[in-house]
Parts: structure tokens; C-alpha cells; sequence
């Protein structure tokens, strides 16, 4: 796709709808827009489309960046995948993943029978003398992750399969999270009631943690339905830049409108009209681009929110070193890793005949010392940390790739709502033809269906005036893969994320104004694990 697939118009173009982002939520915003009619211009800064649900290709080997089931509870969500891709492009994969820890394998959801024969009888008698002893005596404060959860599974297990992996993703103190983000993704489990689902035949559980057992994957990735959705966007009459990032998004104070963006691009700078902006750039971005700037105390919040960013290291291995799962959460404190992929257990199109590709995932803040490795030292790390573990013998890893995935995760600390809430209302009072979609866009904790859901509804706002609360997708508690059952009154589509201590104030780096150079695009299915 070059800069400017179906683009005719030169630099002078009409007003119409421009989106920024060609990630899922960008995509969907202009697929739908033109649905209805409406003219779009779509933005993307990186060379490619995705966002962070692109599939990466490095010499042949294709990886998937944070894994990305296809799988909704959302039917319109699901009716557009197979408009964009063939029945035939689809897989149907098994959904297997399990928790490594100390040389074993461990069921996820967690099976009380496999973990403790895992465990050992010594091991697995402590563990049930410390949930004995939190039964009787619970932690005093139950409003942190680490008090939360040892309460219901005592401390031995808790340090085992809950403490090392979420400080792993979220790099803080397990007791700095917040408790109500536990409740959602582990509610009503304890390890009582796990012996007792153990026991009982299948058919007489009660599903407290039941989740899917398969979903649908693209055979080449999740790229290949955004590189058909671009391709179909433009044989619609839609335009698609890539390379091409928005620097400026001007308003008219007068009006309360936003009446153009600044682009830039291989044809250079230019200013373009639009009627409306449909953003999947990072709401933090999005505010320090707008011309003539916000007021100070919007500037402030939005310099203030935080992102979690993520690291791929793919190795390519034997096929005799592969092993059955999507992927593996690892939960040894001894190496740094959190999680480890299995490409050809995606689909086989992803890998090579006779080897496949594991991808180590590192979860970093961006310029910190492991994000500023180069990518020959941490190929290096990746190749000893799964030797170190066992996954693979020594020396028969034949090569190494690293993807950098820049805001992957955003930050829910003390402040981000108050944050989100100055912005969000200070953008609908002054431009309320200025739409945030999608992950970053909303800085909401997204799955990939929920921000092509908040692009939909917004479509339909600006083409029919509908009125929908975009800001009310996944607003619920139930768990995104969490299998419905029927009759329960239960509805919702996804997850939340913890709430984290918030970094003082003084240490709040300013938001650079960098929209038109960060790989742009919206949210993806990409969940960071057992409590995540």
C-alpha cells in the first residue's frame, strides 16, 4: 500500500471525516463512515496498518504482537470480520494457555488437582495450611491486589500464581494495585470452591471461571484483516496515508469546532479541511496537538497519563520445541520474561515447515533500561532466559527478531480518571466534532472488538446525528473471554485494568506533540494474562 492509495485529490481536498489512525478502530470508524455515505481520509504514521493488532514480518516469520483472539460477544463486531475477511481465511484454534513456574506447567484457569500435584505434596500441604490460615485470620486491608487475593487463596499460593506475574506486567508492588480489578477477573473463585469444581463432574459445576474454549484467527495473522479493511476502505473511494502522520488539529474557538489538521507526509506539510476528526492517536497526543492549544489545566491532565509499553522478542526454534499453548505465563521471578508465545500455535501460516517462533514478551516503560537494549542484547537475554528455563535445549536458537510496541497498555492510576474526565468534557464542550476511539484514543483498556465497537457507534453519530454515548462501551464487570450463561442477565464486552499509585506530580514528563511520528492506530485483543 503506498502513501496514498486511492488518493486523486492533491493537497487541496474537501472537508469531509479524517481519521487518525489506520489501527482497528481507525479502520472500522472509515469502513462504516463510507457505509453510510460519508466522505473519509484516513492518517497513518507508520508504513503499516494495525496499529497494535498489525502482524509484523520479519524474513518469512510473521508474529503477532500481544496475540489476538478473535473473539466477541459483540454480533455486529463479529459480522464485520467476516464481511472484510472469507469464512475461508479463518481458523478455528483451540484457546490452551498455562502458567510456568519452577519446571511446571500449570492449567489456566487454575485446576486444584494439577496445581497441587504439581506442586508436590509438601509444597501443596503448606499451600493448604496458608489458606486454612488466611480463612481464619484475612488480611486487615482487603483494598489491594495482594490483600484481595491471599485473602481468598491464602499467601503460599498468591506468591505462586497471582504476586510475580501481574509486577511483572504492571511493574509495580503487587499492593499497590487496587482491589476491585481482582474482583472482576477472579470474582467468586476461591480455593475451596476450585477443589469442589475438581471433584464434581463437569455437568454439575457451576462455571465460576469458565472461559472460551476456541476462537477464530486469521490465517496470517491479525494484520490481514486490517491490510483487506484498508484495501476495502479504498476500493470504496475512501483514501488511506500511510507514512503520513497528523502534527496539528485546529479549531475555531468562536464556532467550538475543529476545522482542519495539519498533515505530514512524503508529499510534504499541508493543512487540509475537515467537518469532523475521528482520533485513535493517544488522547495525551491528541491534546497536545490541538491549535490553539487547551487551557493549562487540560494540558496538565493530559501530560499526566501514563502508558505501559511492550517488547517482542521472537527466536526461531526447532519444531521439536514447540508446545501446544497460544502461550505460556511465566511466573518465575528468576528471569524477567512475562510471557511466551508460541507463533505456530496461532496457525501454521505464521511459521516455517520443521521450526517454529517463540515470542518472549517483556513488559517495560518506555526508556527504561530494557526498552533502550539494543536488539542484538536482547535477543541475547530472550535466548538465555528460555534456555534458563528449560523450554529449549542450548544453542538451537537459529535467530532472533525484536519488535518495540510503543503505549501498548494504558495506565489506570489515582489520577487517570479525574485526568480522562477534565479532557473528555473540555473536548465535548469545545469540539464536539473532535471523536476519540478506540484503546489509546479513549485511554480505556480496551479490547479489539470494543474499540471497533466505539468507532461503529461514532460513524453512526456523525452520519445520522444518533446520539450514542461512545464512552459507554465496556462499562461492565464481566470478563471478555468469560463464557455467558444463558439466563443469567448478565451482559458486557470486556475487561478493566488495575487502578495504580500515581507517580507525583513533579515527575509527570510533558506529552510530546508526536502524533505524526509514533506508529498511530487503536486497541487490540491482546490480554497480558491471568490477572491482567
Amino acid at each position: 500500500m503506498g502513501a496514498a492509495p486511492g488518493a486523486g485529490s492533491g493537497a487541496e481536498t474537501g472537508a469531509g471525516t479524517v481519521v487518525v489512525g489506520a489501527g482497528p478502530a481507525g479502520l472500522t470508524a472509515a469502513y462504516e463512515l463510507l457505509r453510510h455515505g460519508e466522505a473519509v481520509r484516513v492518517y497513518e504514521a507508520d508504513q503499516v496498518v494495525g496499529g497494535i493488532s498489525r502482524t509484523v514480518e520479519r524474513d518469512g516469520w510473521r508474529f503477532d504482537i500481544g496475540g489476538h483472539r478473535f473473539f466477541t460477544k459483540v454480533s455486529r463486531v463479529e459480522a464485520f470480520w467476516h464481511e472484510i475477511l472469507p469464512d475461508e481465511d479463518f481458523l478455528l484454534r483451540p484457546r490452551m494457555s498455562r502458567i510456568f513456574y519452577r519446571g511446571a506447567l500449570y492449567d489456566y484457569p487454575l485446576s486444584a488437582m494439577n496445581a497441587l500435584r504439581n506442586l508436590g505434596i509438601r509444597e501443596a500441604v503448606r499451600c493448604v495450611g496458608s489458606y486454612g490460615r488466611a480463612r481464619l485470620r484475612p488480611p486487615k486491608d482487603q483494598s489491594h491486589f495482594e490483600g484481595w487475593v491471599s485473602a481468598r487463596f491464602g499467601w503460599r499460593l498468591y506468591s505462586i500464581f497471582f504476586k510475580t506475574y501481574t509486577e511483572k506486567v504492571w511493574g509495580m508492588p503487587a499492593d499497590q494495585l487496587q482491589a476491585d480489578w481482582a474482583a472482576q477477573r477472579i470474582k467468586n473463585l476461591s480455593l475451596s470452591r476450585a477443589i469442589v469444581d475438581a471433584l464434581l463432574p463437569r455437568r454439575n459445576r457451576k462455571d465460576v471461571t469458565s472461559l472460551i474454549e476456541e476462537f477464530q484467527y486469521p490465517k496470517f495473522g491479525p494484520g490481514m484483516m486490517w491490510e483487506r479493511c484498508a484495501e476495502r476502505v479504498v476500493d470504496r473511494g475512501g483514501e488511506v496515508h500511510l507514512r503520513t502522520g497528523v502534527t496539528a488539529v485546529h479549531r475555531d474557538p468562536r464556532t467550538r469546532k475543529v476545522v482542519g489538521v495539519t498533515v505530514d507526509g512524503p508529499g510534504g506539510r499541508r493543512r487540509e479541511a475537515a467537518a469532523h476528526v475521528v482520533s485513535s492517536m493517544p488522547i495525551s497526543e491528541l491534546v497536545a496537538v490541538l491549535d490553539p492549544p487547551p487551557p493549562p489545566d487540560v494540558l496538565a491532565c493530559a501530560a499526566d497519563l501514563r502508558y505501559r509499553d511492550f517488547l517482542t522478542v521472537a527466536l526461531v526454534v526447532p519444531a521439536e520445541f514447540s508446545f501446544p499453548d497460544n502461550w505460556i505465563y511465566v511466573h518465575d521471578p528468576a528471569v524477567r520474561v512475562g510471557r511466551i508465545q508460541n507463533f505456530g500455535s496461532w496457525s501454521p501460516y505464521l511459521v516455517k515447515d520443521g521450526r517454529t517462533c517463540l515470542g518472549l514478551e517483556y513488559f517495560v516503560f518506555e526508556d527504561d533500561e530494557m526498552w533502550c537494549r539494543s536488539d542484538d542484547e536482547l535477543v541475547r537475554l530472550a535466548t538465555a532466559e528460555l534456555e534458563q528455563l528449560g523450554l529449549v535445549a542450548a544453542g538451537v536458537v537459529e535467530a532472533g527478531h525484536v519488535v518495540r510496541m510503543p503505549k501498548a497498555y494504558p495506565v489506570y492510576d489515582e489520577r487517570y480518571q479525574h485526568n480522562v474526565d477534565v479532557i473528555r468534557g473540555w473536548l465535548a464542550r469545545e469540539t464536539p466534532n473532535l471523536h476519540p476511539v478506540g484503546r489509546n484514543g479513549m485511554h480505556r483498556y480496551n479490547n479489539q472488538d470494543h474499540s471497533m465497537l466505539t468507532a461503529m457507534l461514532t460513524a453512526e453519530n456523525i452520519a445520522h446525528g444518533s446520539g450514542h454515548d461512545v464512552w459507554s462501551v465496556n462499562v461492565e464487570q464481566d470478563y471478555h473471554e468469560q463464557r455467558a450463561t444463558p439466563g443469567d442477565g448478565r451482559r458486557g464486552t470486556g475487561r478493566d485494568a488495575p487502578v495504580v499509585p500515581a507517580r507525583p506530580l513533579a515527575a509527570a514528563r510533558p506529552t510530546r506533540a508526536t502524533a505524526g511520528v509514533r506508529p498511530g492506530g487503536s486497541a487490540a485483543d491482546s490480554a497480558t494474562g491471568p490477572t491482567s
